[in-house]
């Protein structure tokens, strides 16, 4: 399994998110948005330490509005944790990468 994060648009969504096999970590984020700059080192922290559980996908909020409207993106940094077509977790705005980390034990550890 790759430990890199992968980029999707709105076409990838269903078949990278909603149909993978193992729980996803979807992030949006925007060119133009400082605290997203802040927050991808812990994302890719999250991509490498949960590479054998999670899939790790980032979206740009500004070229995928439909799946930015479905799952109500009102602001980024974003993060929507899944298991198949079930959302698990949802956060906005920056958090410090314990937290995110703590976030994903939570859901993890209980599969």
């Amino acid at each position: 399994m790759s430990k890199a994060v992968i980029t999707i648009t709105d076409a990838e969504f269903e078949t990278e998110v909603l149909k993978a096999e193992q729980p996803v970590l979807v992030y949006f984020w925007a060119s133009w948005c400082g605290p997203c700059q802040l927050m991808s080192p812990a994302i890719n922290s999250a991509a490498s330490e949960y590479s054998d559980r999670l899939k790790v996908v980032k979206m740009e909020i500004d070229p995928n509005p439909i799946t930015v409207k479905q799952y109500q993106v009102e602001g980024v940094p974003a993060l929507r944790l899944f298991q198949g077509d079930k959302l698990l977790e949802s956060t906005e705005g920056v958090i410090s990468k314990e937290k995110l980390l703590a976030l994903l034990d939570t859901h993890l550890n209980s599969n």
